[in-house]
This record gives C-alpha cells, sequence and structure tokens, in this order.
C-alpha cells in the first residue's frame, strides 16, 4: 500500500497507462492498449508486462475473474502528482519550495483569475498555519 510517506515516482509509460486506469477502472490490459492505440504503438502483452509491474509496485492492484485479469488503481491521482512535485522539489531545487514556486510563477502565462486563486490559496494556508500556531503553547508558557 502506497502511504503519503512512500508517495510513488512514475515513470512516463506508468503515467500513460495510470491515467487510462483512473478513466476505465476496473479494466483488463487489452481495454487499456487500446484506450492507449492513438498515443502509444504498444502490444496487449506490453500493457499487460508494465500493468503486471506496476501492481509489483503497489501502483495497480490486480483480480483474477476466470481467465480475466481486472487492474484497478492503487494510488489516487493526488498521490500520484504529490510524489512527482515532491520528486521535483527533492532534485531539482534542493528541497526549497519557494525558488520552485517562483520557476513555476515565471515560466507559466497566468491570468488574474489563476493567479487569484493562487492567491486565495495562500491566504486559506496562512490562516490555517496561523490558527495551528496560536493553539500551540509556547515553549516559555507555564501551564
Amino acid at each position: 500500500m502506497i502511504t503519503n510517506a512512500s508517495l510513488p515516482e512514475l515513470t512516463e509509460s506508468e503515467w500513460a497507462v495510470i491515467k487510462a486506469v483512473w478513466s476505465l477502472e476496473p479494466c483488463p490490459a487489452p481495454t487499456v492498449q487500446e484506450h492507449l492505440a492513438g498515443q502509444r504503438d504498444w502490444s496487449v502483452s506490453t500493457v499487460r508486462t508494465l500493468m503486471e509491474r506496476m501492481a509489483a509496485k503497489g501502483l495497480l492492484t490486480s483480480e483474477k475473474l476466470r481467465n480475466l485479469t481486472l487492474y484497478r488503481s492503487a494510488v489516487s491521482r493526488q498521490q500520484a502528482q504529490l510524489g512527482e512535485l515532491r520528486y521535483a522539489l527533492k532534485n531539482a531545487f534542493d528541497g526549497a519550495l519557494t525558488p520552485m514556486v517562483q520557476c513555476l510563477l515565471e515560466s507559466e502565462r497566468l491570468d488574474a483569475s489563476q493567479l487569484d486563486q493562487l492567491e486565495a490559496l495562500i491566504a486559506a494556508r496562512r490562516k490555517t498555519a496561523r490558527a495551528k500556531h496560536s493553539k500551540t503553547p509556547s515553549p516559555t508558557s507555564k501551564p
């Protein structure tokens, strides 16, 4: 089972498969192969092997029904995205969040609405942090 402490880092191929599984689950490998046919020139056996490996890594679950194996995602879209972000934060920005956000803000074209949404997210996070901080007793306070 994937926990927040062990968020997944997916390969490009695994991203293609898990996105298909999220939209089709439960699904057998041939259905995923058909879904990806316009993007990838993979055979059913290639997709099946990849899905079996993803199940072994804990990214998918599998259930055998007679001669059919159905796959489901074992990680949510949010878990997979967070895993990717943490990987980039750790490896590309040495764990420094501010330069990462600055890089994204400077490299992406954001309209006023998107900037307003980001400001609202930061304001909500700030409010939560302040509330949490005010409930925590300071080390110098006495009971």
